[in-house]
């Protein structure tokens, strides 16, 4: 205990430690803010892999605080001298999930949803009905017929990047030209099918493979393909599987396997951005099976 309070007393002494005179309502405002990012931060870095990383840097903040206590000047000269260095070299090492955690702040939309950039929309929303529809009725005839496929659903993410790598098609959505695409032996089979809007603007692109090591080791090439996607994207992809002919949805790192038509149109309707009460009475009829008889 003693030890204790002998190092408060050098902590104050050596003013390591400003404690205010006196908090106006600005500070308390402040120190909401710092708190919730430093909350924010800490709920970040438990979830990616520079949780190890800052367990060590802390081991060393403790040494280094330490040598300033105690007045350890060559421990001190060479921190002074090291840290520019270190600070860059911590960079680099965690810039995939820095870069992870600065899409998904992009994500959030907090400037659109304060300035009215996208104030002008389609009453379709970012695609039509017909466009689930479609995609709907492809996908069960494909996993019927055991035919692969990989279809991949664009947002606010622009693909250009993956459209860039296929063949352009720029034709409306259909069920018989998704089928067509993807049948077994055709130039456009393999590889992702991208859609935009209504239409479906390329083929036979090449997405980039999960290094999600908690994968199932049941899921093959196209899978984690469709995973891999949706983890750096806001996209929604899309699998019909080869093997059994069950369909999967890979959406924001994450993967729903072995789902119905009804799910794979409730699943399409929530990223469809149309009015809330719209898409209500369009889950309601799919449930009560009225929307399936439409098609």
């Amino acid at each position: 205990m003693q030890f204790l309070i002998n190092l408060w007393d050098t902590i104050l002494n050596n003013n390591l430690i400003m404690l205010p005179k006196y908090l106006k309502g600005t500070d308390f405002v402040e120190i909401f803010i710092i708190s919730f990012l430093a909350y924010s931060l800490m709920v970040w870095i438990k979830t990616t892999r520079a949780w190890s990383l800052l367990k060590g840097v802390v081991i060393i903040a403790v040494f280094i605080f330490l040598a300033a206590v105690f007045n350890m000047n060559t421990i001190l000269w060479i921190v002074q001298n090291i840290i520019s260095v270190a600070i860059i070299a911590i960079i680099v090492i965690i810039q995939p999930e820095l870069r992870k955690a600065l899409e998904e702040l992009g994500r959030k939309n907090i400037l659109t949803s304060m300035l009215p950039f996208d104030s002008i929309k389609s009453e379709t929303g970012r695609f039509s009905d017909r466009t689930i529809n479609e995609i709907a009725k492809a996908c069960i005839e494909m996993g019927r017929a055991k035919t692969g496929a990989l279809i991949v659903v664009e947002q606010e993410d622009l693909l250009n990047d993956y459209e860039r790598t296929g063949i352009d098609i720029d034709a409306l959505v259909s069920s018989q030209l998704l089928i067509n695409i993807f049948e077994h032996n055709t130039p456009l089979h393999d590889g992702a099918v991208l859609v935009r809007g209504d239409r479906i603007v390329s083929a036979t692109c090449y997405l980039p493979l999960s290094d999600n090591r908690g994968l199932s080791k049941e899921l093959g090439t196209r899978h984690r393909a469709g995973i891999g996607i949706s983890e750096i994207t806001d996209s929604m992809t899309i699998i019909v599987s080869e093997e059994s002919g069950r369909i999967s949805i890979a959406y924001k790192g994450e993967m729903e396997r072995n789902i119905d038509v009804d799910d794979l149109k409730n699943h399409l309707i929530s990223i469809q951005d149309k009015p809330e009460e719209d898409k209500k009475s369009r889950k309601k009829l799919i449930r009560n099976g009225k929307l399936r008889k439409k098609n």
